[in-house]
């Protein structure tokens, strides 16, 4: 009768360590205890994810600061197993390369891109191509790569190697003025805002300015995302509630393309006045 019950507990077990490997989409190491990283599904909770990798729900929620739930949501779940013996590992996959620690091996879905995966698990399409050696942008449904979650960091710029004139020379590169072609080039840091107005046509790369003339092509670019576009003037705005210590209101497809995610934010623009 105690070899029955033992078959059965230790048939449910692999049961649900089975399970769990179907239903998570990596794992970390935490201290040599495994964290399997799972994506919550429709109508998931604390509780059910608990159940499902027979951790406490009150872990899952304290390990992750109670973090509300929506599907697709990343969410860590602590184990006491150990990391090397029982961290899943996909099929085909080469296991005589040490994983360091850290690192997540993530299956790509159907449609899914570098760019999305990247956003996904906060860090850089470079960083997972260098970890992974991809020459190009392109993956295969299936396809299992290497990802360090959050290791966003920028990776550092090209350096232009600048060739300075030695003192001996004569030769003499002349600066450019900033009033050349008749136009004298300005620069004005801000906040700018969006509006849907009937006036305007929120489907073309438009802009209402105090001081610019009607026709002048201003560039904007949004520092948060790095994004520039270009916006034609079409007028001026009134100072009101929504333009309220701003420098410039764009249309909703000119914010678009800067990637803007709120009403108000901050812009770098640059255009050119006609010499007084």
């Amino acid at each position: 009768m105690r070899f029955i019950l033992a078959s059965v507990c230790i048939f449910v077990s692999s049961g649900v360590f089975a399970s769990s490997r179907l239903d998570s989409v990596g794992s970390e190491n935490n201290n040599g205890k495994l964290v399997i990283i799972h994506s919550v599904k429709s109508k998931e909770s604390y509780y059910s994810i608990g159940r499902l990798y027979q951790v406490a729900a009150k872990d899952i929620q304290s390990f992750n600061k109670a973090q509300i739930l929506q599907p697709g949501t990343l969410l860590k779940v602590p184990t006491q197993r150990p990391f090397a013996s029982t961290r899943p590992v996909a099929n085909k996959v080469n296991t005589a390369q040490q994983q360091e620690d850290g690192l997540v091996d993530y299956k790509v879905g159907p449609k899914e891109t570098l760019f999305a995966i990247a956003r996904r698990f906060n860090t850089h399409v470079e960083s997972i191509k260098q970890l992974n050696n991809l020459k190009n942008n392109s993956l295969a449904v299936g396809q299992v790569i290497k990802v360090r979650p959050g290791a966003g960091a920028p990776l550092p710029p090209v350096e232009s190697v600048i060739e300075t004139a030695k003192p001996d020379s004569d030769r003499v590169i002349p600066k450019m003025p900033t009033n050349r072609y008749g136009l004298t080039e300005k620069t004005e840091k801000g906040i700018a805002t969006w509006i849907s107005d009937e006036n305007l046509d929120s489907s073309k790369m438009l802009a209402l300015h105090k001081t610019a003339p009607v026709g002048t092509v201003i560039r904007i670019t949004n520092p948060m995302t790095s994004k520039t576009t270009f916006a034609k003037v079409v007028g001026k705005y009134t100072e009101n509630a929504t333009t309220k210590d701003v420098i410039i209101v764009i249309t909703q497809a000119t914010a678009d393309l800067l990637g803007v995610l709120d009403k108000r934010f901050l812009v770098t623009i640059d255009y050119g006045v006609p010499n007084e």
